[in-house]
């Protein structure tokens, strides 16, 4: 009889995509986290200057190349007023990698680790796979992680906290105040946290602090990737940063893993962080007026939905059969418990496609939501 290993076997196929694979072929994907925009003409020069040249035949460094090092620090400066040193960035295989590298560089068999619920879905996969306890803990009504409900949660056994924001799948955003709590519970208790800033420059209401910004004791590792920010989900470019003997630890997990990302990637990204930002504000412009016809359809419907400040996803509470009903009708939306036990009753909605699509889905859903009343 085949066996699997212990920690395989406590993780299973993403919700996000078990949905979309059922889907039929003509049904409106408002399930996945992928922005209809093409990627920016200068990011995908880049990776044919590139080419062309014969740079990204081979190998590069496993922290990435220097001038894409240089590039993401720079954007450090620019837009988070952090004083970061290319030499403590590692360039990922997309902000997934990078999330993987934190788990096994500072997680222990049996340690647990403490995250938003509902949450991203990789952060309870990660952590069994390092061998972890996941600890996931509930979010205040406007769907925001509580520096207080982390606090409490941590025990001698924690070894970090996860901190996303804005946030998947809630769209929520922490306040600069928050950030700084969740700065303070990292140093006081000498635990790390962990800050998933994906989604960092979609931000429609408040501002994008990052708690690596507040921290004294350096407890603080920020991933980040130029997936959402720049419409390079496929392409896979991420990267972490840390304190300097993190960044070692990580490095040994990725250069047997990995060995680097993809070199034509780090082109594109480098390209992408140095050239013009105006492809981020048109998108951003777009969500935002996507979103709000999102929230206006979910008020006719008479589903309560908190605002979401940020990303591209909003997060109803809906009735039972709700998600069902509307999958069935042709509109693909992921059941909130999908992403965790405090999940049940909502779904997520991602606002990432066309509004003409959009407002059709809406008509569907609102439909459904009369169907199962």
């Amino acid at each position: 009889m085949t066996e699997f290993s212990h920690r395989v076997e406590q993780v299973s196929i993403s919700g996000i995509r078990e949905v979309f694979e059922a889907a039929g072929e003509d049904a409106i994907n408002l399930g996945l986290g992928q922005p209809d925009f093409p990627t920016p003409d200068h990011a995908r020069q880049g990776a044919i200057d590139a080419i062309r040249a014969g740079k990204a035949d081979g190998y590069t460094s496993n922290k990435g190349t220097v001038t894409l090092r240089e590039a993401i620090s720079e954007k450090h400066d620019r837009d988070n007023d952090l004083d970061v040193d290319p030499e403590d960035i590692i360039a990922t295989s997309g902000g997934s990698e990078a999330l993987h590298l934190v788990m096994e560089a500072h997680v222990d068999e049996g340690d647990e680790v403490i995250f938003p619920d509902p949450g991203f879905v990789s952060y309870d996969a990660l952590t069994h796979l390092a061998g972890g306890e996941p600890k996931p803990v509930p979010l205040r009504e406007d769907l925001t992680l509580d520096p207080a409900t982390v606090e409490e949660a941590i025990t001698d056994d924690t070894a970090l906290f996860v901190v996303n924001s804005p946030a998947n799948p809630t769209g929520a955003v922490q306040s600069p105040e928050d950030m700084r709590e969740f700065a303070r519970i990292a140093d006081e208790h000498d635990v790390l946290c962990l800050s998933d800033e994906v989604y960092e420059h979609i931000v429609f209401e408040g501002e994008h602090r990052s708690p690596m910004e507040f921290t004294e004791e350096d407890n603080v590792v920020v991933v980040n990737a130029c997936s959402k920010t720049y419409s390079m989900t496929g392409w896979r470019l991420g990267w972490v940063t840390g304190a300097t003997d993190r960044i070692e630890r990580m490095l040994r997990v990725h250069q047997y893993a990995q060995a680097c990302a993809s070199a034509p990637a780090q082109y594109a990204a480098e390209a992408a962080l140095t050239g013009p930002q105006d492809p981020v504000a048109e998108m951003l412009a777009a969500f935002e007026q996507r979103r709000d016809v999102v929230l206006d359809g979910f008020e006719d419907m008479g589903l309560e939905c908190p605002t979401p400040k940020g990303a591209f996803y909003a997060m109803p509470k809906v009735p039972g059969g709700w998600v069902e009903e509307v999958i069935d009708r042709g509109v693909v939306v992921v059941p909130g418990d999908a992403f965790g036990e405090h999940g049940a009753g909502y779904a997520r909605i991602s606002y990432a496609t066309g509004m003409d699509e959009l407002k059709e889905a809406i008509e569907i859903m609102d439909a459904a939501t009369q169907a199962v009343r």
